[in-house]
């Protein structure tokens, strides 16, 4: 068997938004008239020029050759260029042909890609949700907002809390820390802290012991403006802190876990074992979150949980993107012995929903994961063609300018 053709989309997603502007998707077709699936969570470059990189990385190294050889197709990628190093906007690529191709191995063996991974260990994975506004308004990640919402009003958090818990979740994550920076690690605003504090405790005091609280940041903070901030959190009991400080000095974050009793998570903007493994050496974390559309895929990132589960780290799959990095954190979360939670795109309904021609089941507060060959589900094509993005910007986006003090 032989990958034969690829092609991608780029498609805009509707308001409001969730999970981000735009999906870049990849189909894989073998000579067996099999076809592969897989997505790229990728934010550095223009989202088409990251589609035709994509397809080069597909013409070079993938066209061809047998789509089993998982582990040429990555040394392939990583050398790339004479890189042989970690880069996010590679392994994004590398990561949505490497899940398409794991998508064509279950299709051809007739089985879910977790049978092949060692097994079922989990018959539904616990998911979380971020808070998102019950209204229509559009959501970006960071909870930018002007005027009274979920993102800066306790009252409205705790509502928007419960409503979620009604529905089944057990779990549910915000992040009020205020601005994320290109300039940052900066101090918290005493504002943000008293602002962050407030959200906290008004969803402690409504859900009770019925729902753990996921606090999120995105790499905000200095190591101790991140434990003044962690103090200030800890009488109500987070299950974890998110990201608090940049990604590049897990040194500096393994600062923060020593000084906290909050566990520490991180892993949406890291790739390849060799940066968790920086992590982990550290003990800068006890959650690692890859997204497997940049970590490097499914099999990176299984090697990346085996790591963690050798330390009694946790695996939590971050996705702030579309339904087939989804699916892909399902297919491997499955069989993690180490698995804590999956980041559930409230019940994978919407748009989400729209882009697949089976919905990703979801009930009362977990993804069950389907038995279906492959990933378990197809990408609707018409749909994808129907939704073309046409904007310029990009993914996610920081803000340029130095915070205001």
């Amino acid at each position: 068997m032989k990958i034969t053709d690829v092609k991608t989309w780029v498609v805009g997603n509707p308001p409001p938004g969730i999970g981000g502007r735009y999906f870049i998707f990849v189909r894989l077709t073998t000579d067996h008239g099999v076809v592969g699936y897989g997505e790229a969570y990728s934010a550095t470059f223009d989202a088409h020029l990251t589609a035709r990189m994509i397809e080069d990385l597909a013409e070079r190294f993938f066209i061809g050759h047998d789509p089993h050889d998982i582990e040429v197709f990555f040394r392939r990628c990583y050398s790339v260029g004479f890189s042989q190093r970690p880069d996010p906007s590679v392994m994004g690529c590398f990561s949505a042909l490497e899940i398409a191709c794991w998508d064509i191995i279950g299709k051809e063996a007739g089985k879910p890609v977790y049978k092949l991974l060692g097994g079922q260990v989990h018959e539904r994975l616990r998911s979380y949700t971020y808070l998102y506004p019950r209204t229509g308004s559009v959501h970006t990640e960071g909870g930018a907002s002007s005027g009274r919402s979920v993102y800066n009003d306790p009252e409205l958090a705790a509502e928007c809390a419960l409503h979620y818990l009604e529905q089944g979740f057990k779990a549910v994550k915000l992040d009020p820390a205020g601005p994320y920076t290109i300039h940052d690690g900066h101090q918290p605003r005493l504002v943000d802290i008293e602002l962050s504090t407030r959200m906290v405790k008004a969803i402690r005091e409504a859900v009770g012991t019925r729902a753990d609280i996921l606090f999120g940041t995105h790499g905000q903070f200095t190591a101790s403006g991140a434990l003044r901030m962690a103090r200030a959190l800890e009488p109500y009991d987070p299950l974890w802190f998110e990201e608090p400080c940049p990604p590049d000095m897990p040194e500096v974050m393994a600062q923060i876990a020593r000084g906290t009793s909050i566990p520490i998570a991180t892993g949406e903007r890291l790739t390849t074992k060799f940066e968790f493994a920086r992590v982990i050496e550290q003990r800068a974390a006890t959650i690692l979150q890859p997204d497997l559309g940049r970590s490097g895929g499914i099999l990176e990132t299984k090697k990346i949980a085996a790591m963690a589960e050798a330390y009694h780290i946790q695996i939590a799959p971050h996705c702030y993107c579309g339904p087939i990095v989804g699916t892909a954190n399902i297919q491997l979360a499955t069989t993690l012995p180490n698995f804590l939670i999956l980041e559930s795109l409230k019940q994978w309904d919407g748009f989400h929903a729209d882009l697949l021609k089976t919905k990703i089941a979801w009930e009362d507060g977990y993804v069950i994961p389907s038995s279906e060959p492959g990933l378990g589900v197809e990408l609707d094509e018409t749909v994808c063609e129907a939704h073309p993005w046409t904007g310029k910007g990009l993914h996610l986006e920081m803000q340029q300018v130095p915070l205001s003090t």
